[in-house]
């Protein structure tokens, strides 16, 4: 079984940052790709960023793109996502998820295991 645990979520106002980290107890021979996902109140859950754990291959969505940055210290096995420039909009739940897949990272089915998730609030 994987553990994934996020931190570094809170109130921050329109414009400012917050480093998210998830921690993971350990990687398997299918963790392949990491990715952070959200969900704010009565919307669905939706894709932020995902990075690879071998190559550093990231994407994110666009609605983040130029602002949010993914990245990951294999050591460490923790993956972090720097949030910069932050919205009222960005406000939300933001989990990490583990996938054993480089397909449809950006697919919420996709992930095997996931963690509790941390909640970002973002003031105007």
């Amino acid at each position: 079984q994987v553990q994934l645990v996020e931190s570094g979520g809170g109130l921050v106002q329109a414009g400012g940052s917050l480093r998210l980290s998830c921690v993971t107890s350990r990687r398997t021979s299918r963790s392949y790709v990491m990715g952070w996902f959200r969900q704010a109140p009565g919307k669905e859950r939706e894709f932020v960023a995902y990075i690879s754990w071998s190559g550093g291959w990231t994407d994110y969505a666009e609605s983040v793109k130029g602002r949010f940055t993914i990245s990951r210290d294999n050591a460490k096995i923790t993956v972090y996502l720097q949030m910069n420039s932050l919205k009222p909009e960005d406000t939300a739940v933001y989990s990490c998820a583990q996938s054993g897949s480089y397909e449809d990272y950006d697919q919420a089915r996709t992930y095997e295991y996931w963690g509790q998730g941390t909640q970002v609030t973002v003031s105007s």
